[in-house]
């Protein structure tokens, strides 16, 4: 790469280097695009992982392939002295070519490599250490979602940073709760009011400001003094309130089940209303998430039959890896990841005379799927209810591919606890769930409810509260 100083597709006289880390395209395939009028350089070593990787079993697998695929179509027919020294990037139409791609090849060099190769992370980071000898004009960056590699690299003397590209918010705090909560009386903050009703309905018009200037579709706003109402429609200058009866809104029911505070009676508003498509429940081991969602599920498909079968998955990275391997059929595969919805249907029917009986029956009488995630890509569910359960493991990616199966008349209930994620590289920031809920807070027909507490017992709420 002695030549990389010689083209030049911006008018910065040296571009920042930037070194993505395998860890970086398989959290964003498109990653490649997102570096301005820099330049992108793959270690010959990220290529390596990225072609293990691509025939797995793991839900990586495709991201992998995406990612290769990516970086095919960027470098074309181009020659290897042109790869090497860098091709311009084609971002279709957000405009001319701007920076370019080039591949790090691995080179032999005893007096510049710091740590021993027999890791992947030390060879690229050697291989930086390298490049950035040869090139010492330019600030040279390695990419990469791996806190210990960053880490590793600073102590090489290598600048090192986290891909931030998708990350919509910097503090889990500032995330939309889905609603507006009041200490005193909501209407005490408020100049002018219009009533009407309308079909049977109370609809209250207010001006969007002040403590309601952040409020967005399905958002609900709650007081003290036991108000309840859902924002239905937000201009950029008014916002249209549909009162609640608070009595009869705690008092609403699925499959038996009655909400046990007002949080999971806002949820269950959200799940049981027909004009909503998309809903994420975030909350603490023991909130409610699963059983409210498989319970409104179980009403909407058996009782009122708005869907035709529910889709039932979730992602835990031990099954990305054994699935494969376990025998029997894919929802017999399935079962030790999903034992959360038969402990949910058990405790639906617990007062029954034969919980047993009960669950079997439900079991055949719902039309109910338990999904991999690796199965869902491809397909197109008419009139389902997709039922995505620990979603706070996957990343922006991954989740938009799962969301955007849903065909037509199907509804998404995404569910995950933000601060139990178990996949590598991801936080509560860049968590996929975290993505989806920022990206769709002005959608008119999804919401989203942080569930608060732990109904589960005095003993999960003191052990989520202390340990």
């Amino acid at each position: 790469m002695e030549n990389i100083q010689q083209v030049s597709t911006d008018t910065s006289e040296h571009p920042i280097l930037y070194v993505l880390d395998t860890n970086v395209l398989i959290h964003d395939p498109a990653a490649i695009l997102e570096f301005e009028e820099h330049r992108v350089i793959i270690p010959m070593t990220v290529l390596e992982e990225l072609d293990k990787l691509k025939s797995g079993r793991q839900s990586i697998a495709a991201e992998c392939r995406q990612a290769i695929r990516g970086i095919d179509e960027i470098l074309g027919r181009a020659s290897p002295d042109e790869i090497e020294i860098g091709v311009p990037i084609q971002r279709g139409d957000k405009g001319p070519c701007r920076g370019n791609l080039s591949i790090l090849m691995t080179h032999a060099a005893d007096n510049i490599a710091v740590l021993p190769t027999h890791l992947n992370d030390n060879k690229i980071i050697n291989d930086i250490c390298l490049l950035k000898n040869n090139h010492p004009d330019h600030r040279t960056v390695l990419v990469t979602k791996d806190i210990n590699m960053r880490l590793k690299a600073r102590g090489c003397g290598i600048e090192s940073e986290d891909y931030h590209n998708d990350q919509l918010v910097s503090d889990i705090n500032h995330l939309d709760a889905g609603y507006l909560e009041f200490e005193e009386s909501f209407w005490d903050h408020i100049d002018n009011v219009e009533t009407e009703q309308q079909s049977g309905r109370t609809l209250h018009t207010i001006a969007r400001k002040g403590p309601v200037e952040e409020i967005y579709p399905n958002n609900f706003i709650i007081d003290q003094q036991g108000m309840i109402a859902r924002a239905i429609e937000v201009t950029d200058t008014s916002v249209t309130l549909l009162h609640m009866e608070h009595n009869r809104f705690l008092q609403q029911e699925a499959w038996g089940l009655r909400p046990r505070d007002v949080y999971q009676a806002m949820a269950l508003n959200l799940l049981l209303d027909p004009d909503i498509h998309l809903v994420s429940l975030t909350g603490s081991a023991g909130s409610g998430k699963t059983i409210l969602a498989l319970a409104a599920a179980i009403e909407m498909t058996v009782a009122s039959k708005m869907y035709r079968r529910i889709i039932v998955t979730r992602s835990t990275q031990g099954l990305d890896e054994d699935i494969g391997f376990l025998p029997g059929t894919e929802e017999e595969k399935m079962e030790p990841w999903l034992g959360a919805i038969t402990d949910n249907l058990e405790a639906l029917h617990y007062d029954d005379e034969d919980t047993e009986s009960s669950i079997d029956y439900i079991l055949k009488k719902v039309p109910l799927h338990f999904k991999s995630l690796n199965y869902i890509r491809g397909r197109s569910f008419q009139h389902s209810l997709i039922l995505i359960d620990e979603s706070q493991n996957l990343t922006p990616h991954q989740i938009k591919t799962i969301v955007t199966r849903a065909g037509t008349g199907s509804k998404v209930i995404c569910l995950g606890n933000l601060s139990q994620i178990d996949t590598p590289y991801l936080s509560a920031t860049s968590s996929g769930l975290t993505y989806l809920t920022e990206r769709f807070k002005g959608f008119s027909h999804g919401g989203s409810i942080q569930l608060q507490g732990v109904p589960r017992s005095l003993l999960a709420e003191y052990a989520e509260t202390n340990l």
